[in-house]
């Protein structure tokens, strides 16, 4: 990928990013616009995140771990059994996520494009 010629992997795709730190919830929206994708949320809880996956179409999920101590499995849940790929974003190590979702994406932050991408090949939405 050059410089300013970002992937269009996401266009059409509306992705929801579940994130409780504002600056880094819009440096992930910049990052899901740039590739292409609508940005549903982001959002700061688990319910809000909830809501959303009840009313719209959900191509792909980027979930932080901890939402200011409140966990996102309810939403991990809700999106493996909907048949929608996520991926875990968090600064903790991978092994403080849950056993149930050990297979799942994990990146660490701060993220970039190229992990992200890489990340999008691991859920296989390319």
């Amino acid at each position: 990928m050059m410089l300013g010629e970002p992937s269009r992997i996401l266009a059409g795709r509306s992705v929801l990013v579940v994130e409780d730190q504002y600056l880094i919830a819009d440096e992930m929206r910049r990052m899901i616009e740039r590739l292409g994708g609508r940005v549903l949320g982001p959002v700061p809880r688990v319910r809000a995140a909830l809501d959303i996956l009840k009313t719209e179409q959900v191509d792909l999920a980027l979930l932080d771990v901890n939402l200011d101590g409140e966990e996102v499995y309810a939403v991990a849940e809700s999106l493996r059994a909907s048949g929608v790929p996520f991926v875990f974003i968090t600064g903790y190590d991978p092994w403080t996520i849950d056993s149930r979702f050990s297979g799942a994406p994990h990146l660490e932050k701060p993220v970039g494009i190229p992990a992200l991408l890489e990340a999008l090949n691991a859920v296989k939405f390319a």
